[in-house]
């Protein structure tokens, strides 16, 4: 895991133009790309950690390094106003000094309203590590093309990345017990540190139990009303709630495609976890790591690409439902239909890939070895399939 990530090049390449920011879960690794991976493309790095009271002290004061530097602001966005304290800062440096901000927050949306900074940064997510990422790098990927599939892929590193999850510590790691001990220190410090210092929330505890519920959610319908009436809160909080642990990169929410085409249902997102470990269910937590894999990929052609990118499921008014399907430019890409086993292809599959003019579906097994071509639809393993994205 000593290697560059793979954002590494593309970050170093923004910067030349614009602040870079990068957000992402708790543990993900932006601190170590910041510090350590970014540090060794610059001769001077300077880094402020809001958390730490010297560096905040620091940062209130301007004070800086004499020389040209990149530097590195990490957890800046619980300050009260930061964006605004950031603008006056790059305007009056930019000509000296190349910025990257880091957070375990969606920083391109936090503190809601106005946006200072506006054209002054480029944003990525951080994503845990994915298959392709373990083999060293992801595949070409062009968009509306057949994806590009690896020849080294590997079953071994797919158990590996399911049983510990792609956060770096506990797969370097792959110790059980320190796994199960990284995700109560993990959740304790995303509710007690990042959530209850910069929102308003009073029924903290309420919300903590939503977070517990989230797991065993994963993969279905997440119907905030069934919540409302678990917690016996209201509507209002719930909602709340859902979009902060979303905002904070807990959770992730898949919503349908809508089409005339398909006479789709506006129905309820579907829910995911950003650490798939959490998820007991088998199904659920294979579903999850496949959504996962998609979501790292369409991130990364929006944020990189500017592609209008977007991961939808689909179903309609009868109950047809399919897992995922990748749209580009809001044209269908492919779809994609999970299944532990099942080599037979879903009819659901045949149905939208016919209405919706879906130029590649797959439907993807856990079973190893398969890649067959059924009627159009391939059914393809899941270490095959994963190799061909990001």
């Amino acid at each position: 895991m000593e290697k560059n990530r793979y954002l590494t090049e593309y970050i170093r390449q923004d910067l030349d133009e614009k602040m870079v920011f990068i957000g992402g879960a708790r543990q993900v690794g932006k601190t170590t790309l910041a510090k350590d991976l970014l540090s060794k493309l610059y001769s001077r790095t300077e880094y402020y950690n809001w958390d730490y009271s010297a560096d905040r002290k620091r940062l209130k004061n301007l004070e800086f390094p004499g020389e040209r530097a990149l530097l590195i602001f990490d957890e800046l966005h619980k300050l009260k106003g930061w964006k605004s304290f950031l603008k006056g800062i790059y305007d009056t440096h930019k000509d000296k000094y190349k910025f990257t901000v880091t957070g375990s927050a969606r920083l391109n949306i936090f503190r809601r309203g106005g946006d200072s900074l506006q054209g002054r940064y480029h944003y990525y997510t951080l994503h845990p590590f994915t298959l392709s990422e373990m083999l060293g790098g992801g595949p070409e990927i062009i968009p509306l093309n057949e994806l590009n599939f690896r020849a080294n892929y590997s079953v071994k590193d797919l158990d590996t990345l399911i049983r510990f999850g792609g956060f770096p510590e506990p797969l370097l790691k792959q110790d059980d017990r320190l796994l199960r001990r990284w995700h109560s220190e993990k959740l304790e410090r995303l509710f007690r540190q990042d959530i209850r210092e910069t929102q308003d929330i009073r029924d903290f505890t309420s919300m903590k139990m939503l977070g517990d519920l989230l797991p065993e959610k994963a993969g279905g319908p997440l119907s905030l009303n069934a919540i409302r009436e678990d917690l016996e809160v209201s509507h209002r909080a719930v909602t709340n709630w859902v979009d902060i642990l979303e905002q904070f990169y807990y959770h992730f929410r898949v919503f349908p495609f809508h089409s005339s085409k398909i006479r789709s249902l506006k129905k309820e997102a579907k829910s995911y976890l950003v650490d798939w470990t959490e998820v007991e269910n088998e199904g659920a937590k294979f579903e999850n790591v496949i959504a996962s894999h998609l979501l790292k990929t369409v991130d990364f052609l929006r944020e990189r690409e500017g592609y209008k990118a977007e991961l939808n499921y689909l179903r309609n008014v009868d109950g047809k439902e399919v897992d995922f399907l990748v749209i580009i430019n809001r044209k269908p890409w492919f779809a994609v239909e999970v299944k532990l086993s099942d080599l037979t292809p879903s009819p659901n599959l045949f149905y939208f890939r016919d209405r919706l003019k879906i130029p590649f579906v797959y439907q993807v097994i856990r079973k190893s070895g398969e890649d067959t071509l059924r009627d159009g639809i391939r059914v393809i393993s899941a270490e095959k399939f994963l190799s061909g994205l990001l």
